[in-house]
């Protein structure tokens, strides 16, 4: 059985209910300060004049949010096996 640490939390490949509940929830929160890095460094690079390139941080970070809606999803769907 293989194990690797996410967050201090020993997690095995074999996961349990509570282990993937909790990995989605990692995820999510990490994907969360992506994003609101990914909206800071948008404003610098428009005010810089990199509009484009403002644009496209701008539509990775609504990508990102949707990964979230997809991950919250999943997590939903952990509590209805049980």
């Amino acid at each position: 059985m293989h194990i690797f640490e996410q967050e201090g939390t020993a997690i095995t490949e074999e996961l349990n209910h509570d282990n993937l509940s909790h990995l989605i929830e990692h995820w999510i929160e990490h994907n969360d300060s992506h994003i609101q890095s990914f909206r800071e460094w948008a404003q610098k690079a428009k005010k810089d004049g990199f509009l484009e390139a403002s644009e496209d941080i701008l539509e990775a970070a609504t990508k990102i949010e949707e990964a979230n809606e997809y991950l919250n999803k999943a997590k939903e769907g952990l509590f209805h096996l049980r």
